[in-house]
């Protein structure tokens, strides 16, 4: 049979392309083609020993910047990365020893103040909820001891981290649990870069429903992207603590009353202070237990620039106002504030910024009450319905009325203009033109003639509005 000049081609193409993949098959390659994940790429892996463990290397979408195999000195603060700040939280200390920068955590009851008002008994790391950010630098050989003062057998997991099997702290899979008064040794090389965090992974309903959770920030060793002028890390997470108690309820399964950035509630969030211009980057990891969180800021456009598996290339961010953080995940925003004020940062779910806010209450909405509270007073003296108008405005009155101890349900906080009726997963990012330190700058007094005010008569009259 006679082929065709294009048929000819073709094949002349497709044997060349076969002979030449036949080729690499035969070679010894440490490393796929980050190219292409498809295809067979199996067979271009050499046989590894089960004796010895090997970094990984094949898979292209670890962020690195640097060899994984290479051999670095520890990351110095200020010299090899911009120290993050952890806005009501903080950062582990280290000491270097032969190379290694040594870490101690230790798992502890907790006595926690969430916001004047309202603390728990809660488990945390080091003395404090939520534990210390474990910052390191890519490449940095880490060995972190933890030292378990709980009455119960715990582990620690490195969330996203890419470590040694038997140092991955899962409970029963990869380690036997860390009993009362034992303290475990993990040791391994950050061979890649990003936000991720660590967390129990025994018992895990209650240990991390009791506060058992941190962040880990490991900077790139050789930066792609100009560093930021500001590095904020927060980490998201719900509780149950019921009015009056003072210990989490973790088996509560939906519907928690106590949402929390870095362990903190609004009014007790410390806000995010900032100069115009700066550039501005936000770590925000989310570890509760069953909630998303869609956390949005106010005045600013920002692009999410990472996920907790690596860098977003430049030319595949897009601009959000609201960054959406699965439970699980970590995702960092950048942008530049150049927009002067106070700017609310919060979760976009109503129900999370709210404090202590009771479910399954009867739904009081539009009740006309004048004869029912005359009555119910010659009862209850102090009784006064709530919820007829909206819950608005039940923080105000919280001061006024009999409540349990250890209680702020639905406190938010008196603010230049009226009272602010939010709490929970809520803080400000404060911009200032002048800033001479990042303490709380107080209210932002807008510009003349930038503040909303009550139309005049005579502006309405001009522009036609009839009311």
């Amino acid at each position: 049979m006679k082929l065709t000049r294009r048929e000819a081609l073709f094949s002349a193409l497709f044997a060349g392309l076969f002979s030449a993949k036949k080729a690499r098959a035969g070679e010894a390659h440490p490393h796929h083609d980050h190219h292409d994940m498809h295809g067979e790429h199996k067979t271009d892996m050499p046989v590894l020993s089960d004796d010895v463990y090997q970094t990984p290397t094949s898979n292209p979408y670890y962020p690195r910047t640097v060899d994984p195999l290479g051999t670095y000195p520890p990351g110095e603060p200020g010299k090899d990365y911009l120290p993050v700040s952890v806005p009501d939280g903080s950062t582990a200390p280290f000491k270097i020893k032969d190379g290694v920068k040594i870490y101690h955590l230790t798992a502890q009851e907790v006595m926690h103040e969430f916001s004047p008002g309202l603390k728990a008994h809660c488990w945390g790391y080091n003395g404090q909820v939520h534990g210390p950010v474990i910052e390191a630098v890519e490449g940095d050989r880490v060995r972190i001891y933890v030292t378990n003062k709980l009455k119960v057998p715990t582990s620690v997991h490195w969330h996203g981290v890419i470590l040694p099997m038997g140092q991955d702290g899962v409970s029963g899979l990869t380690q036997r649990p860390i009993q009362p008064g034992e303290t475990f040794k993990y040791e391994w090389t950050f061979t890649q870069h990003g936000t991720l965090m660590y967390h129990s992974h025994k018992d895990g309903m209650v240990q991390k429903g009791m506060g058992m959770m941190g962040l880990i920030i490991v900077h790139p060793r050789r930066p792609q992207e100009p560093r930021p002028d500001r590095d904020f890390a927060m980490l998201l997470s719900e509780w149950d603590i019921k009015p009056g108690t003072y210990r989490p309820d973790t088996s509560v399964p939906v519907g928690f009353n106590t949402l929390t950035i870095n362990a903190r509630v609004f009014p007790g969030t410390s806000a995010l202070v900032v100069q115009t211009g700066e550039r501005v980057r936000i770590r925000i990891g989310n570890l509760s237990a069953m909630s998303h969180h869609a956390i949005h800021l106010h005045g600013h456009t920002f692009q999410i620039s990472e996920t907790d598996g690596g860098v977003i290339p430049p030319a595949a961010r897009w601009p959000e106002t609201t960054v959406l953080v699965a439970t699980g995940q970590t995702r960092n925003i950048e942008f530049i504030a150049d927009n002067p004020g106070d700017w609310a940062m919060h979760c976009h779910m109503s129900h999370h910024t709210m404090n202590q806010m009771g479910h399954g209450i009867p739904n009081m909405l539009g009740v006309k009450t004048d004869t029912i509270d005359p009555s119910l007073r010659q009862l209850v003296p102090e009784f006064m319905a709530m919820g007829t108008h909206g819950m608005g405005d039940m923080g105000k009155h919280v001061k006024h009325m009999p409540t349990p101890d250890n209680a702020i349900p639905m406190v938010g906080l008196e603010g230049p203009y009226d009272y602010i009726s939010m709490g929970g997963m809520f803080t400000v990012l404060k911009v200032r033109n002048q800033l001479k330190d990042t303490k709380d700058q107080g209210w932002y007094n807008p510009p003349k003639g930038t503040r909303v005010a009550l139309a005049s008569a005579n502006e309405l009259k001009r522009d036609g509005i009839k009311i």
